[in-house]
């Protein structure tokens, strides 16, 4: 009754019209956004059909023997149609373990969807792995606005934004990504941690013209110059920081303050979250508390985001849960 099939360039059609309309998928699985970096990965993508219906995906790349929920994406796992229930997910899920397990893979790992991006519950698998005895490898925390129950701003970002008026910046969306990443991202992470953007500018450039209304950029200027800006990837109910950076300034002017002040209150109010992502360090060992302060400032309060480690050869642990 179930098929795997290993996605190949003619399903790209089938592939991203699935995500379109599944209950946990965002923009980031579509093809264009996944290949735009192809060449860094062995892409090993998986399609499951019931019969011939497409019930389910999974964007994945392989090491070896090992495979994973796609290395170039910041969530991922199984992505499931709408109307799929309970059992079809189970069954879905064993076929594709056994599919990797007949395949040779030694193990499959799992960057979970946080349940914020889901457009209804769409938790099954994780009950599966705990079924799996799933190895949790790490647990980064996000910080995040839910904007239908709002905490008031702390004292330390009111003043902030006090001053962001006080020295007239001017904040907008004007999709220039190039002075963002010239003049203050890049600098700033080469200065901090000695390392670039995980896109590069030509990338950043690629996916907002082929993600128009999934990629902004807003940028803060002080007397036409810039001082700060955030990269936002939208999605239906999250809008989430992709690069937050200002210049040594920013204490000073409270641009980042004022900018974020806007994002929340005006740009993306009817937003259901605003996710300002993780503040961990270390492999999801520490928590860089100065972030996460300055986050929590803003109402911002904390959901994980699981690595799991899974072994396809449990597979048949899956046949006994339903009696």
């Amino acid at each position: 009754m179930y098929s795997v099939k290993q996605y190949q360039p003619h399903f790209k059609s089938v592939w991203n019209a699935f995500v379109s309309n599944s209950k946990n998928a965002t923009f980031l699985f579509h093809r264009d956004f996944m290949e735009y970096h192809q060449e860094r990965f062995e892409d090993f993508s998986l399609m499951i059909f019931k019969r011939e219906k497409l019930v389910a995906l999974l964007p994945a790349n392989r090491v070896g023997d090992e495979v994973y929920s796609h290395q170039g994406l910041t969530y991922g796992g199984l992505i499931l149609s709408k109307n799929i229930r309970f059992e079809n997910v189970l069954q879905s899920y064993e076929i594709l373990l056994k599919f990797l397990y007949e395949q040779h893979i030694k193990s499959l790992y799992i960057k979970e969807i946080p349940s914020i991006y889901h457009h209804i519950p769409a938790e099954e698998i994780a009950y599966l792995n705990f079924i799996m005895s799933a190895q949790l490898i790490r647990r980064d925390t996000l910080s995040v606005i839910d904007n239908q129950n709002r905490l008031k701003f702390s004292g330390s970002r009111l003043e902030g934004i006090k001053r962001a008026k006080k020295y007239q910046l001017r904040i907008e969306e004007d999709g220039d990504f190039e002075i963002f990443w010239n003049e203050i991202l890049i600098p700033n992470l080469l200065k901090k941690h000695n390392a670039n953007p995980v896109h590069s500018l030509d990338d950043i450039l690629y996916l907002k013209n082929t993600f128009p209304e999934n990629i902004k950029q807003f940028n803060a200027y002080h007397a036409g110059q810039i001082v700060a800006g955030a990269t936002i990837f939208e999605t239906e109910n999250v809008a989430h920081c992709q690069y937050i950076s200002g210049n040594d300034d920013k204490n000073r002017l409270g641009s980042l303050d004022g900018l974020h002040d806007y994002l929340i209150n005006t740009v993306y109010v009817k937003k259901r979250y605003f996710d300002f992502g993780t503040s961990n360090e270390n492999d999801g060992k520490n928590i860089n508390k100065g972030l996460q302060f300055w986050k929590e400032g803003f109402g911002a309060r904390t959901q994980t985001q699981d690595f799991l480690r899974i072994d396809p050869q449990n597979y048949n642990a899956l046949n006994a849960i339903l009696k």
